[in-house]
């Protein structure tokens, strides 16, 4: 392992790639080896309670960063770069810089504060990895609980902003929100009609 020798090793991961609206989030968590935390998994496997237990056991036994790039943010850099920004910023917000990074993904972020290697499958990989994902799903989906208030009718605190069957007919019917990632492509095509049909 490239990481070897390092003391503190940040596990960094996203999520937020897919939805059709809210922030991509990233998390970068280093784990107290004397303080393992038990159950760490990929985010995804776990249900919505476990993630929460999980995630207050992550913060009371680890150092833990969190990132955020805007929908702004994502529809000016793409995806691909804001989510690395986002990752950058969770690194950053660790404080003192770990020794390497662990990345989740085929790709390093740019503009770490130190070393790191990207893992593939990370999260089933690496126990920090997996903190990550776990940290970063329940903030993200904090967020989209938050905004699902302002903006009711989307069905975001319960599809996070994903391109579910009701998330999709509530676009159609009320239309896009500022949340919404308009370079993503359902949104794109929908104002693109929009602004045929009403030409």
């Amino acid at each position: 392992m490239v990481a070897r020798g390092a003391r503190n090793v940040a596990g960094v991961d996203e999520v937020g790639r897919g939805p059709l609206a809210g922030p991509v989030v990233a998390a970068a968590v280093i784990l107290d080896p004397a303080r393992i935390p038990p159950g760490l998994h990929d985010s995804k496997s776990l249900s919505r309670r476990a993630r929460e237990r999980a995630d207050l056991l992550i913060r009371e036994s680890a150092r833990i960063g969190l990132g955020e790039a805007s929908v702004e943010e994502i529809e000016e850099l793409n995806i691909s770069r804001a989510t690395h920004l986002a990752m950058e910023r969770a690194v950053a917000a660790l404080g003192a810089a770990p020794d390497h990074a662990l990345v989740d993904g085929l790709h390093l972020p740019p503009n770490l504060p130190c070393p790191g290697s990207p893992l593939v499958r990370g999260d089933s990989r690496s126990l920090s990895i997996a903190a990550a994902s776990i940290v970063a799903k329940v903030w993200r989906d904090g967020i989209m609980v938050a905004l699902a208030q302002q903006h009711p009718g989307y069905g975001w605190e319960t599809n996070m902003g994903y391109g579910s069957k009701s998330h999709m007919a509530a676009l159609q019917a009320k239309g896009p929100t500022p949340h919404h990632r308009r370079t993503f492509a359902p949104v794109h095509k929908l104002l693109w009609q929009e602004g045929t049909a009403s030409r």
